[in-house]
């Protein structure tokens, strides 16, 4: 073996090691199926920590909640919403909390504010896939976009 191929090799292992030892888990590799979030607070230019995501599916005509996260200090939430086992054809919700999130930030609003919940529905239609719905978010705009 090289001295190249066993400094990478020792260099990847140190970096595994590392991230284990701050309790950080591996996140599935962006081309296998499942469905991950994140949102970006756009007015600090930073991953919005701690903002409530609400996981709906539709069926029959109404969205039922799946799931109810928190984002980390990264922005995303600890697991897929879905995972290669979970993931179906189907249309979905996503209700960002951002009105609550930059409240807590202590950011003035009006009353009411003028966003309170950023609403994203999307579909689904390839199940080996993977979708990523990012939010890039502040009190007076968001975006979203079909990420990687």
């Amino acid at each position: 073996m090289s001295q190249i191929n066993r400094r990478m090799l020792l260099g990847a292992g140190s970096t595994a090691l590392a991230l284990a030892a701050l309790g950080v888990r591996a996140v599935r590799a962006a081309g296998s199926p499942g469905l991950t979030t994140h949102m970006l607070d756009t007015a600090s230019g930073k991953p919005a920590e701690g903002v409530k995501i609400d996981f709906s599916v539709l069926e029959g005509g109404a969205y039922r909640l799946l799931k109810t996260v928190y984002t980390n200090a990264d922005g995303r939430n600890a697991e897929p919403l879905l995972t290669p086992e979970t993931m179906k054809v189907g249309q979905y919700e996503l209700v960002f909390y951002i009105g609550q999130y930059f409240s807590k930030l202590g950011t003035v609003l009006p009353d009411p504010p003028f966003l309170d919940k950023a609403v994203i529905q999307f579909g689904m239609a390839d199940a080996t896939s993977h979708y990523h719905v990012p939010l890039l978010a502040s009190p007076w705009s968001y975006t979203t976009y079909r990420g990687s």
